[in-house]
């Protein structure tokens, strides 16, 4: 048995998806109508918000504090697998929210033999509310979540990283990839969920940048990323 199969883990990610989907149904909804009516796809949506972001992180974010925003089970057990294949030790996590994906991760940490899941988050309030999740799941011990803009946050990170999940604003995808580059040790895994950003997706398949990128097909549509850190 793995750590998300255990009682605990289990039954607290089931209560997360039911209260997910309450706190975002509505929400997606919306968008998904929203998308329709205009006729321009998710990749217009996306760049209208990327256009957004630019007149600041905060007012748009701020409108987005109860919601999970929170990956789907496939892409949760993904994330756990990924992790495991790569027998991560060290994870940094963009995007934190309620601290969903964050369980995915941090069970693989245990079921590898321990580890460092370093988390960066905006909102306070998600941050109070994923603590208190890992906390319930007997994973706090694994994470470190970081309040704040992950341009500072994730400043002073130190030592190899073997995986990177980018699940966070759509406009600091590339800024944070930057970042966290040096420490990526060859192979590591970086995982862009919502990849939408043009600029972050011609870097990771730009053969001068050092990677091995991909749409992947688990939850088609959401513009999932799967990149190899080859350079």
């Amino acid at each position: 048995m793995n750590t998300l199969d255990t009682v605990i883990v289990a039954n607290l990610l089931g209560n997360l998806r039911q209260a997910a989907y309450d706190a975002d149904h509505a929400h997606f909804e919306q968008v998904m109508a929203e998308i329709e009516a205009s006729g321009e796809g998710a990749e217009r949506w996306a760049a209208r918000l990327l256009e957004d972001e630019k007149s600041g992180l905060r007012p748009v974010y701020q409108g987005y504090a109860e919601h999970f925003l929170s990956v789907s089970p496939d892409y949760g057990r993904f994330l756990y697998a990924m992790a495991r294949a790569g027998k991560a030790t060290r994870i940094i996590e963009f995007g934190t929210s309620m601290g969903i994906s964050t369980i995915y991760l941090a069970a693989a940490l245990r079921d590898n033999g321990g580890g460092t899941l370093i988390g960066s988050e905006f909102e306070p309030g998600k941050v109070a509310r994923a603590r208190e999740h890992l906390e319930a799941a007997g994973l706090a011990d694994l994470v470190d979540i970081r309040e704040g803009d992950a341009r500072e946050t994730l400043a002073d990170i130190q030592g190899e990283v073997d995986l990177l999940l980018l699940d966070g604003a759509f406009s600091l995808y590339l800024p944070v990839l930057k970042l966290v580059e040096p420490h990526l040790r060859p192979g590591a895994i970086v995982l862009g969920e919502n990849a939408f950003d043009p600029e972050y997706r011609a870097y990771v398949r730009d053969p001068g940048s050092g990677y091995l990128s991909q749409t992947l097909a688990i939850d088609a549509g959401r513009g999932n990323d799967f990149t190899v850190r080859i350079g």
